[in-house]
């Protein structure tokens, strides 16, 4: 199959393209569950069949899955600010309609009439979770709850559509930068200050807040009311535009759960993740925080000293964590962030995770000449299965920042693999879309040794979305519980810090040397450096995220806010409101951030494997293929697991991990 079958032609897409493929996706949609009903509804018709309900049923969801690729999508990407401005129309559109779909009263009807029939009685494997899930779905739609609540409901998620989609657009159109003279980028290696934009003033730059460039900045810029004043103005990112609307999604978050008979928007949301309700959660991070608490008292003692013996002070701030971690790592493990970028150029990087992902899980990579993206500096790869051949997917690259583009790293699903009736494969696309070091006039993209974990990271998921044999579009690729999904990711980061893989393809950019053993091993050697105060920056994130959904009432947001930040052990950043610019609060991840670390007890759990067997044995990673990626989410993330390893999940791993004895 060609990738002009599989791929679209980004290079023709206008505002009238992304507002048009919407309506059309929808309208396909539409007629698709308008024959549902029409067939369950017929006078005298035949007992519904599984291909005229929940088959047809998968199909229009696929189509709206995949006119998301080429209509919402372009709300994240496109240079263009109308068409950026349609994409997120669009996104609203479809989002609109994806949460009205179990509000369908006749909709539900039908497909109660077939899982009455013998045939939806007799379903078995993931037949019977199509079912399962769908009739779930419509009872948390409160199909079951009198018209009139019925109706508020659906009301309340059509404006939590509005105000999730408005919330990402403020962040990612907000801008706000520094403007600094080179006496003041004191500390700044050149190459850095070469990137950045010229300042209104002759003779300044422009230090915005883009990831590039804050956090270079935050590790090595010598100024410390500058970073100072950078964090604040980071951890202030839209906060005008965003604090009321976050305001106005946690309220109604709150009445949608209270209508279906929740204590929370949390146990709405965890009722069917792997956690089931706030109290594991509770129960998770009671059993980690004072344990890794104890390993951060002696980390901030280090910093503290370190900022002592530099300035005489010793009241240590967020804005001194990342730069003294950063003069700790040089001075006591010799690894310099700028020269280990050195050996990590992008093309050589790229060329690597490739060959060491194709080698392990049995996959083919072509890089293809023209991609028809949506922009020049767009890579894309068609992805085959190694063995026969077949294409498995296509995935695009977009990985530096640009004005108005999406300005975290994510993957996106654009066409969603899935099962035909004939027992073919529609093949996955998917995008990275990240924000990494940009190339200069005299060096390539140089990526820091966290862009290279960030881009195998994302890659993780890429390979989620790209390798599903799920055959329904609701349990392809990444559709598991979403406190498991960020699992696949977050075993890929293991490989960027093993020396063996790192010995494959780091290699300096302009000698070719490959990067020395010893730096590998002091790089190696600092992973570690400073990880419980990092990992309670995650359990802030998750505190707070759990405190705005939990059974209080969040009437004062900055309390929570402040609260939450207590559980870093550091003192709080006055005049700031962080959560404002956290796009995962209402973005995806409400009352589920906890998954990161969550997750990343299951990640480390099956990278034990690996480390058993052979970090990079083909035998492990065809398992793993296997058992973890290829089904998705067509069986509990739990069966998954115990199928992987042979065993009960543990949290062993993961305590080593952090250098903590599991008890």
């Amino acid at each position: 199959m060609a990738e002009s079958e599989t791929t679209f032609d980004y290079r023709i897409v206008t505002a009238e393209r992304v507002a048009r493929a919407a309506a059309e996706a929808i309208a396909r949609a539409d007629a698709t569950l308008d024959g549902i009903v029409a067939r369950s509804a017929a006078p005298n018709a035949p007992p519904p069949t599984f291909d005229e309900t929940l088959r047809a049923l998968d199909d229009a969801l696929e189509a709206t899955s995949s006119g998301y690729g080429v209509s919402a999508f372009m709300g994240h990407v496109h240079s263009e600010h109308d068409v950026r401005d349609a994409g997120t129309a669009a996104e609203e559109r479809l989002a609109k309609w994806r949460v009205e779909l179990p509000f369908r009263e006749d909709l539900y009807r039908a497909v109660k009439a077939f899982a009455a029939t013998p045939e939806g009685r007799g379903l078995t494997g993931e037949s019977a979770r199509l079912l399962e899930h769908w009739i779930r779905e419509f009872q948390r739609a409160g199909q079951d709850l009198p018209a009139a609540d019925r109706e508020a409901l659906r009301a309340l998620r059509a404006r939590l559509v509005e105000l999730e989609v408005q919330f990402q657009r403020n962040i990612a159109e907000y801008r706000d930068h520094l403007e600094l003279t080179r006496e003041e980028l004191d500390g700044l290696p050149d190459g850095y200050v070469e990137r950045l934009r010229p300042g209104a003033i002759p003779g300044t730059f422009q230090v915005s807040l883009d990831y590039p460039e804050v956090v270079p900045f935050m590790e090595e810029a010598r100024r410390r009311d500058l970073r100072e004043e950078l964090e604040r103005r980071e951890w202030n990112k839209a906060v005008e535009a965003n604090r009321p609307v976050l305001g106005d999604a946690l309220a109604v978050r709150r009445r949608i759960a209270v209508l279906l008979g929740y204590p929370s928007w949390a146990h709405y949301a965890m009722a069917v993740r792997m956690a089931r309700e706030p109290d594991a959660v509770r129960t998770f991070y009671r059993d980690l925080i004072p344990a890794v608490s104890r390993a951060a008292e002696a980390e901030i003692a280090r910093l503290r000293a370190a900022l002592q013996a530099e300035t005489g002070d010793d009241d240590l701030r967020p804005w001194d964590v990342r730069y003294y971690d950063n003069q700790i790592r040089r001075r006591e493990y010799g690894v310099d962030p700028a020269v280990v970028s050195e050996y990590f150029p992008l093309e050589p990087v790229i060329d690597g995770m490739l060959d060491l992902t194709g080698d392990v899980f049995g996959l083919d990579y072509r890089h293809v000449p023209d991609p028809r993206s949506w922009h020049p500096g767009v890579r894309l790869f068609e992805i085959r299965d190694r063995g026969s051949g077949v294409l498995l997917a296509h995935a695009y690259m977009d990985l530096f920042p640009r004005e108005g583009k999406f300005s975290h790293a994510a993957a996106f699903s654009l066409v969603v693999a899935r099962r035909t009736t004939d027992g073919a494969r529609k093949p996955a696309v998917s995008a990275i879309v990240a924000n990494f070091t940009p190339a200069t006039r005299d060096r390539p993209a140089l990526l820091r040794h966290d862009e290279v974990l960030t881009l195998f990271h994302e890659w993780g998921h890429i390979l989620h979305m790209s390798l599903s044999q799920a055959e329904f579009v609701r349990f392809s690729g990444a559709e598991t519980e979403s406190d498991f999904v960020e699992a696949p990711s977050q075993i890929m980061e293991h490989w960027s810090w093993d020396p063996g893989v790192l010995g494959r393809f780091a290699r300096h950019y302009e000698t070719g040397e490959p990067i020395p053993t010893a730096l590998v091993e002091k790089l190696v050697g600092a992973r570690n450096l400073n990880v419980a105060v990092k990992t309670l920056r995650q359990a802030y994130f998750g505190e707070m995220d759990l405190a705005f959904h939990g059974e209080d009432e969040p009437t004062d947001l900055d309390a929570i806010n402040r609260a939450s930040f207590a559980v870093t052990g550091l003192p709080f950043h006055e005049g700031t409101f962080f959560a404002a610019g956290f796009g995962h609060l209402v973005g995806g991840y409400d009352a589920g951030y906890y998954g990161y670390l969550w997750s990343k007890v299951y990640g480390d759990d099956m990278f034990s494997r690996f480390e058993a067997e052979g970090i990079t044995s083909p035998t492990v990673g065809v398992a793993y293929r296997r058992e973890i990626l290829e089904p998705g989410g067509s069986a509990d993330a739990e069966q998954l697991l115990r199928r992987f390893l042979g065993r009960e999940p543990s949290n062993a791993a993961f305590l080593r991990q952090l250098g903590l004895a599991a008890s």
